[in-house]
């Protein structure tokens, strides 16, 4: 299944001043890096993936919408998955790009 294409440009609006962020086709949805740091993607079969403070996690799991991102069936800490629900308004969207954007702008760059 493809990535939700509206999400992606809704996405695309919210990081186009941002000359450090690029897009990439990555495990059948739509990445957006930092510095070769991925933020966040829109996801096959709608919502996002955000990476986050590993700190933050299990705190912001809490949230309506909002679950750990599963590899291999098992969670994984700075990374989760928003449905599509959690991001439905545009000021929710917006507070995970910006999330996203600012912890990958933190990290090394690639």
């Amino acid at each position: 299944m493809a990535y939700d294409e509206q999400l992606a440009e809704r996405i695309r609006a919210l990081t186009a001043e941002d000359a450090d962020v690029a897009e990439k086709p990555m495990f059948g949805g739509l990445a957006f890096l930092v510095n070769g740091n991925m933020a966040l993607a829109a996801r096959s079969g709608g919502g996002v993936l955000v990476r986050v403070d590993p700190a933050d996690s299990a705190a912001l799991e809490r949230a309506a919408h909002v679950s750990p991102m599963l590899m291999r069936g098992r969670p994984t800490d700075g990374w989760l998955t928003v449905d599509e629900g959690g991001v439905r308004r545009a000021a929710d969207l917006a507070t995970w790009v910006e999330r996203g954007v600012s912890y990958a702008r933190g990290l090394p760059p690639k």
